[in-house]
């Protein structure tokens, strides 16, 4: 571990970022470019103290998640993490499991998409991350517990609104085959990892109809790029399915859009003013 090394990087990073940058005021009387040290504790979800002593080159051996929590709160790139890493004395090293973390700038991208309901999902098909079109439209995740905002189980496991499989969306058969096929995939790249592990136990034993397509060891799919959704409030809503790969999370961003004009549009307009307000629907 490099004490002083790490203690000036860490120093530098947090002088580059904004107040702003991170949704915290300005204020006043600010001595020093960037955010306090406090703030940056703050965000990292560890005590000013510590952090403090990480500049001032004092602090024991930070462990692999204050790096990750000090990484997120940084804003550090994959390579700036990287040296973090290496900084601290803990290299890198493979993934033991599907990542939940999400690149600012996927983030950032959720929220400037006001017309498009878009979610991130893990290699598991875990919602982690949304934006209010997309809880307006499915559900409101953030409600949810982890175990209930993944996809995979409530396609197949349930809970089935009015009947309706994945909230009553018109591919919900294919995407029940086309997400085993991945969830194959991601067992294969994570053959230790308890959430894959667990979760294809879980399936296997809850629903033959999982077990038949596991059992088909297909790895392959084609895309949908057309779907149509069966919302309690507004009705049938069709929208484009586009979706993004982030290869170095294993994440992919699910885009869903109106054509122009179209009564979906509006649809997805009314969702975006009532918000998960669903006036007493169920969910």
């Amino acid at each position: 571990m490099d004490r002083r090394e790490l203690a000036g990087f860490l120093r530098s990073r947090r002088e580059r970022i904004t107040p702003a940058d991170v949704g915290l005021p300005a204020g006043q009387r600010r001595r020093t470019p960037g955010l306090r040290r406090e703030e940056v504790a703050q965000l990292a979800f560890i005590s000013t103290e510590y952090y403090a002593r990480l500049e001032q080159a004092r602090a024991p051996h930070p462990s692999r998640e204050v790096l990750a929590q000090l990484a997120r709160a940084l804003r550090l790139s994959d390579a700036e993490r990287d040296h973090l890493h290496h900084l601290a004395g803990a290299p890198p090293g493979p993934p033991p499991g599907p990542s939940r973390e999400i690149r600012q700038s996927i983030a950032d991208l959720l929220r400037r998409l006001p017309e498009a309901a878009a979610l991130v999902v893990s290699a598991t098909y875990e919602v982690i991350a949304w934006n209010e079109l997309a809880a307006a439209l499915m559900e409101d995740f953030s409600v949810l517990s982890r175990r209930d905002r993944n996809l995979i189980r409530r396609a197949f496991l349930g809970p089935y609104r009015n009947g309706r499989r994945l909230y009553g969306v018109s591919d919900a058969d294919e995407f029940a085959r086309t997400s085993t096929q991945h969830l194959r995939a991601a067992a294969a790249r994570y053959p230790h990892a308890p959430e894959v592990t667990g979760l294809v136990a879980e399936l296997l034993d809850g629903s033959p109809e999982f077990a038949r397509l596991w059992a088909a060891h297909d790895v392959t799919d084609r895309p949908t790029l057309c779907k149509t959704f069966e919302h309690p409030l507004v009705g049938p809503v069709s929208v484009n399915c586009d979706v993004l790969d982030i290869a170095d999370r294993d994440q992919r961003v699910f885009l869903y859009t109106a054509a122009p004009g179209s009564p979906s549009e509006e649809a997805l307009r009314l969702l975006s003013v009532v918000g998960t307000q669903r006036m007493g629907v169920p969910g």
